[in-house]
């Protein structure tokens, strides 16, 4: 039956029917055609000239052929781009019963990505033979049947369409039957015995016939019904229908029970041989009983079973009335229902090659999926409109008749809308109307369009000075909307090396977790402040990054002990001063003065007499370290009272520092010398003293304006260079009337007597930034505390004027 030879004779039919609609990315319907039950490797059409495609890129955009059957029937040669049959294909397998069969097939290429719908129509070739349910069939007969009666044949079945199926039908050579065909259009052929001579049973009984039904294929095939006629005594009249063809109309859906019609058939004959029996004559694969019911005493013909107009539009019935004679006579007629369509089925929405996720910077215009609606009603009910509901940055494309193209029109952002669900409606054009929806997910895919962002736009890090190396200083932390890769983010420090070359040798970062490292121990002594900027990059494609400056402030710690200032500051020596048997409580001995190299209140100095506990000759100021005698001398007295002091600082702990001072006591005042002071002598006309006052005092005044202008100057040409590690040498003053010195990030509040001959220079190192140190007090009680404040001019006046006299 499909022999190499017959398919050899068969041919190959190929014809091209292009219709090339170029829509967006998805073009019009292509259309071939091949014959059923060519060898593979049949050549279908060049589909890559078809698509005004180049050979050479068809590999390169990955192209493809996607159907929707589970075989693959098709493939393209990358080669050539000839579309070529892959599988043997059998049209009365893929679409049995049906005059039009084809397939259809997507071309898919990337780069930029499209889609092309393809259908390949299945041209049938006669490959099936006629053939009857049954090899034999019998027909009974009568004697008296007068010529001209007819006798309802069984109807050949062809798989084949069109041409190729059944055509006619041949009867073997005799004496008694001729045949009638008729045809019924395109729809099917059917034969009939015709009576030609008046039968004698007595002469025979029994006739033995042949029918062949022949299709119309080029050559023709055909099969074969052995009939037995039977030929019957008496009863020499049969039943006769009113119409040879009945037609009705009814809805699909109706309901069980409804009336199609009344058969209605008589006989002339008397009788028993009068009394009519209504059935169906079963004939073909169709069994109308499944349907139907048809009363056999009244001929009405009811509704049985659903009727569905997408399965069978028209039911062609056959029926038959018999009569109760003997042998019983047969009538036969057609009843043509039918079926009127209703809008009971809502249309189908089909999503193919769906793209997702979709890059969140896919242009306007790309193709996400193929959208097909389908709706199994006819005519206006099965006419539909497709559509999307809400507010997208997606749109509908119609390409060809039912079939669409999902498209992005709008911009796409992933850190907004990670995913959208996508809701198409169908609607078709019955009365009323019948709609469905579909929902598709189509989710975003991330691309690197975010940089890191740091929390603050500016870092400031305190860090105490002397802590160990490779301390973690601070962590970076940042923030990147992106997703995986793109929001990975590493660390470096930038080259900053023409403003602090040093940065690499002091800090590191840990460019996975953010970790700022010290690479040494800092001296706030040496290093108040530095900077440097830190850059953030992602790991996308191409990597974005950010920076932020780091500002990185040394904390002062108490690491440095109080220095002893000259005259007094021999380390192991002992210091020695000459004070008058006469002199008076409170008369001056000597100051010592120290310095501290920390800041704040690590420089805070106090002063202590340490030894000999419990003195009750001498004082010291606490802030000032003047030693003065606290009452007049006795004859009890020793002649030399050594005097430990103790300088002490503020921080925690405290660290201090001594210095030992032997005080003799002299007869007279002319064996006290000194180099450091002289006995002040009162005098009422202006002396040496009051010059030496208003020089003093010219001399502030010129110093603080310098100190003024210079600040000014500082201010205005200050650059970021301001946390350097070196800076000019600064005076300035406070409004309580004291002086403060700065060099080298180093600043040193000091305050001025107008007495020459006992001047106090008090020194208090200052932390950075000055705006925040604390002003201690210097008072007569010798006490201060972190809420006091400096004295005023008018207090420094009366301290200087109680030593004047």
């Amino acid at each position: 039956m499909h022999s190499s030879s017959r398919k050899s004779s068969i041919g190959i039919y190929l014809t091209l029917i292009l219709l090339y609609w170029y829509c967006g990315a998805v073009s019009g319907q292509l259309s071939y055609s091949v014959s059923e039950e060519v060898n593979p490797g049949t050549s279908v059409g060049n589909i890559a000239k078809d698509l005004n495609l180049n050979v050479q890129d068809l590999e390169t955009r990955m192209f493809q052929i996607v159907t929707g059957s589970k075989r693959k029937y098709f493939e393209v040669d990358p080669k050539t781009g000839i579309l070529l049959v892959n599988h043997r294909i059998d049209r009365e397998e893929l679409c049995p019963n049906t005059v039009k069969c084809s397939l259809n097939i997507e071309a898919i290429l990337s780069h930029p990505r499209s889609l092309h719908r393809v259908e390949v129509n299945i041209v049938d070739v006669n490959d099936n033979s006629p053939s009857f349910l049954e090899e034999i069939t019998t027909i009974d007969t009568y004697e008296s049947d007068y010529p001209g009666e007819r006798y309802p044949l069984p109807v050949a079945h062809d798989a084949d369409t069109g041409s190729n199926s059944v055509k006619s039908y041949k009867l073997s050579s005799n004496e008694y039957f001729s045949l009638d065909v008729q045809s019924n259009g395109d729809q099917s052929v059917s034969a009939e015995l015709v009576l030609q001579k008046a039968l004698d049973r007595e002469k025979e009984a029994v006739i033995a016939l042949s029918l062949t039904a022949l299709d119309g294929g080029k050559p023709p095939r055909s099969g074969t019904l052995q009939i037995i006629v039977n030929v019957l005594d008496v009863n020499d009249n049969s039943p006769s229908f009113s119409k040879p063809l009945y037609k009705v109309q009814v809805v699909e859906n109706a309901k069980i029970g409804t009336t199609l019609l009344k058969l209605s058939a008589t006989d002339s004959d008397d009788g028993v041989n009068s009394q009519l029996v209504y059935s169906f004559a079963e004939r073909g694969r169709f069994s109308p009983d499944d349907t139907f019911s048809l009363n056999d005493d009244t001929g009405e013909i009811t509704i049985k079973g659903n009727i569905d107009y997408e399965e069978n539009q028209a039911y062609e019935i056959r029926v038959q009335a018999r009569d109760k004679g003997t042998p019983p006579r047969n009538a036969h007629s057609k009843v043509l229902v039918e079926v009127i369509d209703v809008n009971d089925n809502s249309p189908e929405i089909s999503v193919s090659s769906l793209m997702s996720p979709v890059k969140e910077d896919s242009e306007i215009g790309a193709v996400i999926a193929l959208v097909t609606i389908t709706d199994k009603d006819g005519g206006k009910n099965g006419l539909t409109s497709c559509k999307l509901t809400g507010s997208l940055p997606f749109k509908l494309k119609s390409n060809y008749k039912n079939y669409y193209s999902l498209l992005v029109d709008g911009h796409l952002d992933r850190e907004s809308v990670s995913q959208y669900n996508v809701t198409i409606s169908a609607t078709d054009e019955g009365t009323p109307p019948r709609s469905s929806i579909s929902v598709i997910t189509v989710d975003v895919s991330d691309v690197n369009d975010n940089a890191p962002r740091f929390i603050d736009p500016l870092i400031n890090v305190y860090v105490k000075e002397n802590s160990p190396v490779r301390t973690i200083i601070y962590t970076m932390t940042t923030f990147d909307a992106d997703l995986n890769e793109n929001a990975k983010v590493t660390y470096a420090l930038m080259d900053n090396s023409q403003r602090t070359p040093q940065i690499s040798s002091m800090v590191n970062i840990n460019s996975e977790t953010g970790d700022i490292i010290s690479l040494q121990s800092f001296n706030y002594e040496e290093l108040k402040t530095f900077q440097f900027k830190v850059q953030a990059t992602d790991s996308g494609v191409p990597p974005l990054s950010s920076n932020v400056t780091v500002n990185v402030f040394i904390l002062d710690e108490n690491d440095n002990s109080p220095g002893i200032l000259a005259p007094y500051s021999d380390h192991g020596s002992v210091n020695s001063e000459n004070i008058p048997y006469s002199a008076e409580a409170g008369y001056f001995v000597a100051k010592i003065r120290a310095v501290d190299a920390d800041s704040g209140y690590n420089a805070l100095l106090s002063y202590h007499i340490s030894e000999p506990k419990g003195n009750n000759l001498f004082r010291i100021g606490t802030s000032t370290g003047e030693i003065r005698t606290k009452r007049r001398m006795s004859d009890n007295d020793l002649k030399t009272h050594p005097v430990v002091v103790l300088v002490s600082d503020n921080g925690e702990p405290s660290l201090s520092a001594t210095v030992s001072i032997d005080v003799v006591v002299v007869e007279s005042t002319g064996d006290i010398q000194t180099q450091f002071r002289h006995v002040p002598v009162k005098e009422e006309n202006f002396s040496d003293l009051n010059l030496y006052l208003l020089i003093s005092i010219v001399s502030v005044s010129v110093i603080f304006l310098l100190s003024f202008i210079s600040l000014i100057a500082v201010k205005c040409h200050r650059t970021d260079s301001s946390f350097s590690r070196y800076s000019a040498p600064m005076i300035t003053t406070h409004p309580d009337g004291s002086w403060s010195y700065s060099k080298s990030t180093q600043q040193y509040d000091v305050c001025f007597s107008s007495d020459t001959l006992k001047s106090d220079v008090v020194v208090f190192p200052a932390s950075f930034p000055p705006i925040d140190a604390e002003l201690i007090s210097i008072n007569e009680g010798d006490t201060f505390n972190r809420t006091q404040t400096l004295p005023t001019k008018e207090k420094c006046d009366t301290i200087l004027r109680s030593f004047d006299e």
